[in-house]
């Protein structure tokens, strides 16, 4: 394997890191939030109800988690190349099965099943990679990487839909999952655990102290950070179910809103590019927000900049209730997409500021959890209320609400340190 020594003396190599996993989140992420682009017509193939339907993405986001906490552990010890490697490998061999499938409940172990295993642990070995590999920047590299899911969702939604339309569903899915693989695969041979591997400090830091071949995480002063906790001893604090709470509520609107936007467009007579349209945008604006909030956190304060944002979620929930034309699901996805994005890079940053990052693998691994189940809920809840009352209204105000619950968890997140448990 090439050295990564002139790259390492040109630049700080954790910033490559952020680089492939941006261009990695875009495969995977582009591929996961499709799947509204791709609703109507399983929908209609299958001969399902809306609730339904919800159900095998729903299905395929509670197996995801599972499958976060297996990658979260699997990294702390292997590191990221292999997992991801894997992750590609099982992405286009779903989306190549997924698009032979004759029966409903098939969809659910060619899609539900598989595309978990490919793309369930991204965002734990995403963020628990980044975590290790920056401190000062660490709002800013997590925004930066993130933004990949928002680039995603512009690229592949519009991408998808022109597949759909001119190939169909089938040929779609065979295509994407190819392209899926041949991205993820060879850059996944960039990236590496933490800077110990190579024998730097996070963010880059100097040391005189610092050989090449140091590999355990260090601080500067050469001894293990107080805050690294165990995952017995984070599951004992507030803070950790806080956040398991906050990534649930925040998941069930999100997943809400990109499994449904689509088809909530196309029922207002909007053409499906158009409805396709409405969910780039809330990608686009997306990474502006995981950017630009994220460097932010690092400035004004994690909680601070992640309160904001929830509130602008709350109130483009809102206004989607009343929206009735094009350019209201426009000025939704602006603000939204913004919010959303602006999000993550706070919260997950809080994370590593909590609870240390020695077992930050496993710990957002079982955080997914939460995640998850929420990623399950919000797209279910859904297709039922649509089913009941032939209207997504109700199903937008829950969502308003679960974010509104949201902006009034952050401020009880609190460090933990081995003192407090």
């Amino acid at each position: 394997m090439p050295s990564l020594l002139p790259i390492k003396d040109k630049l700080f190599y954790g910033w490559v890191v952020v680089v492939a996993f941006l261009i990695i989140w875009l495969a995977i992420l582009g591929t996961r939030f499709s799947f509204g682009v791709f609703f109507k017509s399983i929908e209609s193939e299958f001969d399902l109800t809306r609730a339904a339907t919800s159900g095998v993405f729903s299905i395929y986001m509670v197996l995801g988690s599972a499958f976060a906490i297996l990658g979260g552990w699997a990294l702390d010890r292997y590191g990221p190349r292999i997992i991801i490697l894997l992750m590609g490998l099982f992405i286009g061999f779903s989306l190549l099965l997924t698009s032979q499938t004759n029966s409903s409940w098939q969809l659910f172990l060619t899609y539900s099943l598989l595309l978990s295993i490919g793309t369930g642990a991204i965002f734990t070995v995403t963020m628990s990679t980044i975590s290790r590999w920056f401190d000062k920047n660490r709002g800013l590299a997590v925004g930066i990487a993130s933004s990949g899911a928002g680039l995603g969702i512009v690229v592949v939604a519009p991408f998808a839909a022109y597949l759909i339309s001119n190939f169909g569903w089938r040929m779609s899915y065979i295509v994407m999952g190819l392209i899926a693989s041949l991205i993820v695969i060879p850059l996944s041979r960039l990236l590496r655990k933490d800077p110990y591997e190579i024998g730097a400090l996070p963010d880059g830091a100097k040391s005189h102290s610092t050989e090449m071949g140091v590999k355990k995480p260090k601080n500067e002063q050469g001894s293990i950070p107080s805050t690294d906790l165990s995952l017995p001893q984070v599951s004992t604090t507030r803070s950790f179910w806080v956040l398991g709470f906050i990534w649930l509520l925040y998941a069930s609107c999100l997943h809400l809103v990109l499994t449904h936007i689509v088809p909530h467009a196309t029922d207002m007579d909007i053409s499906a590019m158009e409805a396709a349209a409405v969910l780039s945008l809330i990608g686009g604006t997306s990474i502006a927000g995981r950017v630009l909030m994220g460097r932010a956190s690092d400035s004004i304060g994690r909680k601070t900049t992640a309160i904001i944002c929830s509130l602008l979620q709350v109130g483009a929930m809102v206004w989607l209730i009343w929206s009735q034309e094009l350019w209201m699901l426009y000025l939704f996805a602006l603000v939204y997409g913004f919010a959303y994005g602006g999000l993550t890079p706070p919260v997950t940053a809080l994370i590593g500021d909590t609870f240390g990052l020695r077992n930050i693998g496993v710990i957002l691994g079982v955080l997914e959890i939460g995640w998850g189940v929420g990623a399950a809920i919000g797209p279910a809840i859904g297709g039922l209320i649509f089913d009941v009352s032939n209207s997504y209204s109700i199903a937008f105000l829950i969502g308003a609400a679960a974010m509104l619950i949201v902006t009034l968890l952050i401020p009880l997140i609190r460090q933990e340190t081995s003192r407090n448990v």
